[in-house]
Parts: structure tokens; sequence; C-alpha cells
């Protein structure tokens, strides 16, 4: 079973402590001790220097020991070599310290038997006596409501913006105090939480702790990966359910194990899939570069919930304007035109030759006359068509700094966010800070993530206001005893084509009828006014028919059938044993149609996946597919659809029918119940292709791959 989160009661202590003990503080100058002392200059709360050497750290009296102590220290910070960390956290459990932090390298990070031992032992004594523990191999913790900079690096601006706080936790330490950096130009953050080794203490303990933590109003994390994922997947549905946004970058993102799936399916949904689609099920919002990170997240610190998804762009140039259509057409972000109303103000204040539409060019008549400019905003954000006001800052100069200032002061009086994009190559030009730490204007210095971040900010307020109930299976329990029956009976690792579409036909995916023929009489009769048909070799041993040539399409009479017939079954016999090969099977042939791949998998760490995309023999060229975690609700299915690239097709393209994407949504829901009910049974499943065409969808193919034994 997995560990449980730490909650905000558990670490209340280890990350916003009263009292702060220093093992090896020192006078030292450049020693881990001297510099985190330092660092805790500003520390609202009880310090604590600890070393038998001195009598006296920076004018603080020095303890010899943790148990020589007035009181029992929330924290302890050990800034001991790894030979002495064992006793000391022994004495911090004697002494009912609250958490403990270990700077000292040379642990299980090496992977030597010893040091992995030792580290295990630490963490074991740590929990018994109550003591939460970061690391070790850990560069420290920051809580800048208290001042606390529990870190050695050169310290840094804590406390100076004015802007709602980002809380940030990073797996990896010196990418964490690399973000932690932003502060330096104007973002707020509340906490900066490393983990080191998360020998005990770890990501999802942070965010876990964030979600209930009220100063900080949004979640920035940097994430690897862990052994137990779905902790992390809870901490992320902690923060949803307490309304706050987790914004989630995660690094090793590698799809060496895709390869080695046996279906089209499985070669799509990679390691890295699967945590999307987990992110995407808890409420997190994923993206996809760590430049991106801290401005998404202090997006979200400020924005609250969006109230309508039309955005207005406000511009002094025609480029950027022009810059931000493109981008917002790239990322479907709606830009409407105004109200008539609005349009007749914008008349009013434009010259001829700006533009009063949206996006709206006021022209670089604003560097004589910032009027203009400032009713043009105020029209823009007040017009109910509009969630959001984009304005591109072209040029860093003194005007800029009240331009910021008005702006800020309009999205809080009317309570949507203004998203300023930074375009000056002088990146800490005059206005850059104050939009930093704004309280309600949101600084973007990509015009790409400034629209990327309002399309997810979208998503996830449509998330947010949906009632959150859990998918759950709605397969009757005799039905899903039945086919577990005959998933069971089944003989070798994969089922053929026929078998596995009967057992997903039981479960209501609509499959295409077919009969199996064992000569090419039988076959003849079955085909007889029924033209065209398609023939197809039927064996589990040949699960990729196109590959292996035994698949013909469009046959149209008993001439073609005859010659298709033996092409068909001496190609099979070039991949399988005769007595592999049930025969050939007789079917249909439907009318062409949008042809979509609807499957599943069982991942190791976070168990069935549902995988969509364009289907048929384009699945593996184009990749243009959509995860989600099974069982998914009809919703979630739509909103998948939704995702892919080619989604146009299915709305009717080029005078095709549209296809019933509701009904399909159905199909994807009954696969993923199939693949949820069976899990510990299947490995993997696809449908490839479900051919679409109005509203009617039929599965012509289906594969199931049974886990080894």
């Amino acid at each position: 079973m997995p560990r449980p989160l730490y909650r905000h009661a558990d670490l209340h202590r280890l990350v916003h402590p009263a009292s702060i003990a220093i093992v090896g503080a020192s006078n030292r100058p450049g020693a881990f001790g001297q510099r985190v002392f330092e660092n805790l200059a500003a520390y609202q709360g009880k310090l604590y220097p600890v070393n038998s050497r001195y009598s006296e750290v920076a004018g603080h009296t020095c303890f010899a020991s943790l148990s020589e102590l007035p009181d029992s220290p929330d924290l302890v910070i050990i800034a001991a070599p790894r030979d002495e960390v064992e006793a000391i956290v022994d004495e911090c459990c004697r002494v009912g310290a609250g958490g403990a932090i270990v700077y000292a390298s040379g642990f299980a990070e090496m992977g030597r038997p010893p040091f992995v031992e030792l580290q295990a032992r630490i963490v074991e004594k740590a929990r018994s006596g109550g003591v939460r523990l970061v690391g070790p191999n850990n560069i420290g913790i920051v809580n800048s409501s208290l001042g606390a900079l529990c870190t050695f690096l050169t310290p840094m601006r804590v406390g100076e913006s004015g802007a709602p706080p980002v809380g940030l936790v990073s797996q990896s330490g010196a990418l964490g105090f690399a973000l932690a950096q932003a502060v330096e130009h104007g973002v707020a953050l509340s906490h900066v939480l490393t983990c080191g080794n998360s020998a005990d203490v770890d990501v999802a303990d942070y965010v876990a702790y964030l979600a209930e933590e009220p100063s900080c109003k949004a979640i920035a994390c940097l994430f690897e990966g862990m052994p137990e994922p779905m902790r992390m997947i809870e901490a992320c549905t902690l923060a949803r359910s307490a309304g706050k946004a987790v914004i989630m970058f995660k690094i090793a993102t590698g799809e060496q194990g895709a390869a080695a799936a046996l279906s089209h399916t499985g070669s799509l949904a990679g390691a890295n899939d699967a945590y999307t689609a987990a992110f995407e099920k808890s409420g997190a919002v994923v993206v996809d570069d760590y430049e991106d990170l801290l401005e998404t997240a202090a997006f979200f610190a400020k924005a609250g919930r969006c109230t309508s998804p039309g955005v207005a762009v406000l511009s002094t140039s025609g480029g950027a304007a022009i810059m931000a259509a493109d981008k917002a057409e790239i990322h479907g972000v709606p830009l409407p035109q105004p109200a008539p109303e609005t349009t007749e103000v914008l008349l009013g204040l434009i010259p001829e030759f700006g533009s009063a539409r949206n996006p709206c060019d006021v022209t670089a008549q604003v560097v004589s006359d910032p009027v203009p400019f400032r009713k043009a905003a105020g029209a823009l954000v007040g017009d109910e068509a509009y969630g959001a006001l984009v304005v591109p800052i072209p040029y860093a100069y003194e005007p800029v700094v009240s331009r910021v200032e008005l702006l800020n002061d309009l999205a809080r009086d009317m309570g949507k966010p203004v998203c300023i994009v930074w375009l000056p190559m002088w990146h800490e030009g005059p206005g850059s800070r104050t939009a930093d730490a704004g309280d309600k204007v949101a600084m973007f210095r990509s015009m790409g993530n400034c629209f990327a971040t309002l399309a997810r900010w979208r998503r996830w307020s449509d998330a947010q206001t949906l009632l959150q109930v859990p998918a759950a299976s709605a397969t009757p329990r005799d039905l899903h005893a039945k086919t577990a029956g005959a998933l069971t009976s089944t003989k070798g690792s994969v089922l053929s084509e026929r078998p596995a579409k009967a057992l997903l036909a039981a479960y209501g995916i609509p499959m295409i009828a077919d009969v199996l023929t064992a000569s090419v009489e039988a076959a003849i009769a079955a085909a007889k006014g029924h033209y065209p048909v398609v023939l197809k070799a039927e064996s589990a041993r040949i699960p990729h028919k196109t590959e292996a040539g035994v698949v013909r399409l469009s046959i149209g009479d008993e001439a073609a059938l005859r010659i298709a017939y033996d092409e068909v079954m001496a190609n099979a016999l070039k991949v399988a044993r005769p007595e592999d090969i049930n025969g050939v099977l007789i079917q249909e042939m439907v009318p062409q149609g949008v042809e979509v791949i609807v499957g599943a998998r069982i991942d190791p760490m976070f168990g069935p996946l549902v995988i969509v995309g364009l289907g048929g023999i384009m699945v593996e060229l184009l990749r243009d597919s959509a995860v989600a975690l099974a069982p998914v609700s009809e919703i979630e299915a739509l909103g998948m659809l939704r995702r892919l690239k080619g989604f146009a097709l299915l709305e009717g393209f080029r005078g095709s029918a549209p296809v019933d994407v509701n009904a399909l949504a159905k199909i994807i829901c009954r696969v993923g119940d199939f693949a949820h009910d069976h899990r510990e049974l299947i490995a993997e499943l696809d449908v490839n292709p479900l051919i679409c065409s109005g509203d009617r969808i039929v599965g012509v193919d289906a594969l199931i791959a049974l886990k080894s034994t």
C-alpha cells in the first residue's frame, strides 16, 4: 500500500517552524552552517545555533547539543557530514523535534548498499520518532512569510512583491532554486520546497501541504517521477477540491517503454502520456516547458476562474496585434468582436488608421495622449464577451510603468485578468517588474505561452465548474463475470479478432459481423449476395494483418474472391503454422468514413489507460492521440476527442456528414469500462479502426492481449 500523504498538520512544524535549530552552525565563512545562519537573519522565530565547538555564533548563544536547548525545536537543520547524521536524527527524536532537513549527500543516490541502508535506517528512525525528514542530499526550503530561508545558497529577496504568492515545489533542488530567483524581478513565492532524495517527505506531500496552506494561491511543481505516482494524483485532487491550481512541469519524459507494446494502441501511450493523463484527471494543469512553469502559475494565482471564453487584444502595434491573433488561433482561444456599444466607444477613440475591432490597434498615439488607451482598455474589459484582456508591450520605456499600473487597477476593479505580453529584448526594462509584482495583471514573456495559458485557464475553469464525480464502470455484474471467464479460459497470450470482437460487442461496442470459413467454397457461400466483402486471415498469431498481407478489401465477385482467398492463405502460412490459422473471415465492406482507433493498456503504475486517436495505418504515423485514466465519463471522452488535431474530420469536412461524437464518446466509455473491469487479466486492447460515418459507427478489427502468467 502507498504511504498516506503528509497533510498540512503533519508538516506544519517542518514548513512553518516557530523555532529552528542549526546543528553545525559555524562562524567559519563559507561553511554551510555559517551560510544558512546568515540567510536566517530575518527569520521571525527563535533561532538556536548548535555546535559543541562554539559558545557563540553570530551573536547568538551556541548550544553544545539539541538536548541543551530551552525547548523542543520545530525544525532542525542538519549542516553536518554524512557520518554524523544518524546520531543527530536520533537526538532529534529524543528532543521531540517536528522536522529535520539533511543537507549531506552520499546516501542512496550513490546506489551503494551501505549508504542505501544508512538512508533507510535514518528514515525509519525519523518516522518512528515523529520527525518529518527532508533529504538527504537537499538544498533546503523557504517560507517567505517567516523570512525562513533554510538554505545554504546565496540569499534571495522574499516578501517584496504585492502579487498573490505561488508555492513552488521541485524534485530538483538546483532547478527549484533557479526558478525561485524569479523573485528578483517581482514574482511572489510563498514557499520554495525541494526534496533531495525524497527519502521521507516528497513532492506529493509538499503539494498536499500547499493545497491547504492559505498563503499559497497557486502551486508550481517541477516533477521528475516517483514510485507511487498515485500519491501525487491524490495531492493534486486535494488542491482541486480547494479551488487551487497545480501547474505541473514534468522532466524525464522518455518513451522507451512504449516501443515494447504489442498493439497499435500500446505504442501510442508511453510513460509520459500516462502521467499527463493522470495529472489531467486530477485537475492539474500541465505545461510543456520549464520557462513557462512560473509564468503560468503566477497567472493562475491572480486570475480566479474564467467568466467568459472570449479574449480581447489591445495593442499599440499592428504587428503585435497580428502576432496575438496568430497565437490565439493556434491555441484555440476565441477573439470575438466587441459588442456594438463597445465598438461605438472604440470608434470615438481610435484614429482612422487604427482598428476598432478585436484585436484592437489604438496605434502609437498613446505616446502623446494616454487617454484613448485607458478608455479603450476599460471598454474592452467591461464587455461581457471577454473574460480576459491581452496587452502586448512592444517597447520598454518609462511610460510603460504607469500603463501597467493603470491596467492592474482596471483588472482589480473589473475582476478580470489583464495579461501583459513583454516583447522587448530588454527583459528587465521599465514596467517589467511592475507587471510581475502586480496583484491582478499577469506577466508573460512569450505570446505563445500567454495564449496557451489562457486556453488552459478556460479548460481548468470548466473542469472546476463541473461536478467532480469520479467515473465508475457501468458493467452489470453477470456480464463482468462472463467476460472474465472467457478471458481466463483463453489459450495463448492474444485473442484473435473474432473472439475479441465478440467480447467487446457484449460490452456494447458496435463490431462488424463476420463469418468464419474453412475453405474457398465456404467463403463463396458466405459472400453470396453481400458483395463487396472483406477477407481476413483469422489467427491469434497474426495480430497485425495489414503488415502480414492477410487482408483483402472490396472483393466484388466470386472470381476475385477465389484469388483473394488463395493469396490470404498463402501469406498467412508464411507467418503462422497451419494449426494456428482458424480460417478466413468474410465481412461486409464498410463504406469509407473517418477512421478512429480506441483502445486501452494497463500501465504498471497508473492502471488502465484509454487511448483515442486517428485510426487505421495512420495511427503511429501521425501520433494524433489522447490518453485518459479509465474508467472515463462521457464528458471526459468528449474532451479526449476534442483534443485530437483531426477533430475537424469528425465535425464534417469538405461535405462529409458529421460523426455522432456523443455516440463515439459512449463507445470510448465502454472500452474504458472493459479495460478497468479486466485490468488484472488483460495487458492491452484496441479496436482499430472504428469506421465513423454520420450516425453509423462500427469497429472492423480488434485485438486483446492478455497479461503473461
